[in-house]
């Protein structure tokens, strides 16, 4: 029903409550980013599948998080249901067809796709501070230890590398001290601690190489469609703050990888950031900031971020005025904080004289949604009252041997499946450790070599030591000395064996 310049996301409501007139997300205002909303269980995943169907066949590549698991199905074909074939007559939608999608699985644990990595170097000081939740001090020590792996030429790719890049700066505190602050012991304690639980939570399979290729979560297929990227996200939410971080630097990535492109007739990537409030919760300043910088300034770049969340104030204001294209399923008005974010969702669309908008996001049933997109110029389009289409694909998970199928015909398969441990700063620094305990070793080897004071007559004397005269001496006793040197070796002798049955038989008793 959509044309080739846009998607079709569904029929909107006339009075008469016939849905007749469509709703669709104009291809050429993907890139100005977007919101979807909505309490749980009031269909904002199905919305985002449809939503990603309709750039995959536009020939736009997608990267969604799959929280639950049910987003796996967008990779087969949908089957035809009574509820989804009355909802595709009930907003005209004929023919109603059936796809499956071309998807690639990821997974941060390499259990449930293929293994998507960073470096430590990538991730960079900010965005590991946020991850470890370090303190301003205990971040300046970070910094100083990325100057000191750039002065230095040391590769920081992988956990291990950081770890003992800062026992290093730690050994070296009061020389790094005097060119770049103080680098106490117990900031540096901290962090190692910090890094110790990431990796316990799961922070080593992430960290290391093959890096993440920004080209292949870019593909096209060969008949034109986009690939899906689809990152298995469940056991990942058992650590919301990697899920966030990750998610942050992916974006970071591709603000500093893609070229500027400006408008284009489509975007050249759309990002769905699923549980978005986990990216804000508890974020300092500087992380916000630089979201709403990567938001404002990745529009240029072709990508486009859609934020999808339970609650429209779970995203910062400065962020959400960004998003032009909004659709707003049900929302519960019960608590203070629950009308306050009816309003706020109310009066962020472009009001419609047919109905009150906060009235109807508390009556929208399963399925139904506010819609708002922008229109000619940029311009948003007057609020309506809107009937999501149902899917093409399949609604629901896929089975484990279907996923497991799909994951070795994948594209990538093979590339990044082994991880590759190569000489880093953790090699380099035990390295320089074991030549300067070498040297110390040499060193006091020649030092003991020297004798200590000790010569042997004819070897090693010099000239004028071996031409003086040496004093003799004779090694006779005398009888006097004799008797009172055996009279001391004997006393001396009964004293010891006297000292040791005494030790040896407190010992016996002991037992």
């Amino acid at each position: 029903m959509a044309q080739d310049d846009s998607i079709f996301i569904g029929a909107s409501r006339k009075p008469d409550d016939s849905y007749q007139r469509p709703e669709e997300l104009l291809l050429k205002y993907g890139n100005r980013h977007g919101i979807v909303t909505g309490a749980t269980g009031t269909g904002k995943t199905v919305t985002l599948q449809i939503l990603a169907e309709g750039f995959s066949n536009a020939g736009v590549p997608v990267f969604c998080a799959d929280i639950k698991g049910d987003l796996s199905g967008i990779a087969m074909m949908g089957e035809a249901k009574d509820f989804l074939t009355a909802r595709a007559e009930a907003i005209k939608l004929d023919p109603y067809e059936f796809q499956e999608f071309p998807v690639i699985f990821w997974d941060l644990f390499g259990e449930q796709g293929h293994p998507i990595r960073a470096t430590v170097s990538e991730m960079g000081p900010l965005l590991l501070s946020r991850l470890m939740n370090l303190t301003e001090a205990q971040e300046g020590v970070l910094n100083i230890a990325f100057r000191i792996a750039d002065e230095e030429g040391l590769l920081l790719l992988d956990m291990k590398d950081l770890q003992a890049l800062l026992t290093n700066i730690a050994e070296r505190a009061d020389e790094i001290g005097a060119r770049y602050g103080n680098v106490t012991k117990p900031s540096v304690g901290a962090i190692q601690r910090s890094l110790l639980v990431l990796e316990q939570q799961g922070g080593n399979h992430f960290f290391g190489e093959p890096a993440l290729k920004i080209s292949d979560i870019m593909r096209t297929t060969r008949d034109g469609r986009g690939a899906i990227n689809v990152l298995a996200a469940d056991k990942l939410m058992m650590n919301p703050r990697l899920y966030a971080t990750f998610l942050l630097w992916l974006l970071s990535e591709l603000f500093e990888v893609l070229p500027e492109v400006g408008d284009p007739d489509r975007p050249k990537l759309v990002f769905f950031f699923d549980e978005a409030h986990l990216l804000f919760d508890e974020a300092p300043k500087i992380v916000v900031d630089r979201v709403e910088q990567v938001v404002r300034l990745i529009r240029s770049k072709g990508v486009g971020v859609y934020f999808v969340t339970q609650n429209p104030l779970d995203v910062p204001e400065t962020v959400l005025a960004q998003l032009g294209n909004r659709v707003q399923h049900a929302l519960r008005a019960y608590t203070p904080r629950e009308q306050k974010a009816v309003k706020t969702a109310a009066e962020t669309f472009r009001p419609n004289p047919d109905f009150d908008c906060a009235t109807a996001i508390t009556q929208l049933g399963t399925g139904e949604a506010l819609v708002s997109t922008l229109e000619a110029k940029g311009v948003p389009s007057m609020v309506q009252r809107t009937l999501i289409r149902p899917p093409a694909s399949r609604l629901g998970p896929l089975t484990p041997d279907e996923r497991r199928k799909l994951i070795n015909e994948s594209p990538v398969a093979g590339q990044y499946d082994q991880g590759v441990d190569r000489e880093s700063a953790f090699e380099m620094l035990q390295k320089k450790a074991l030549e300067a305990q070498k040297a110390q070793e040499q060193a006091a080897q020649q030092q003991n070599s020297g004798g200590g004071g000790w010569t042997i007559p004819g070897f090693g004397d010099d000239d004028r030591t071996r031409s003086a005269p040496r004093p003799r001496t004779s090694n006779r006793q005398t009888v006097t000395e004799a008797a009172i040197k055996s009279v001391v070796r004997s006393v001396g002798s009964s004293v010891g064996r006297a000292l040791v049955r005494g030790i040896l038989g407190s010992l016996k008793k002991g037992f």
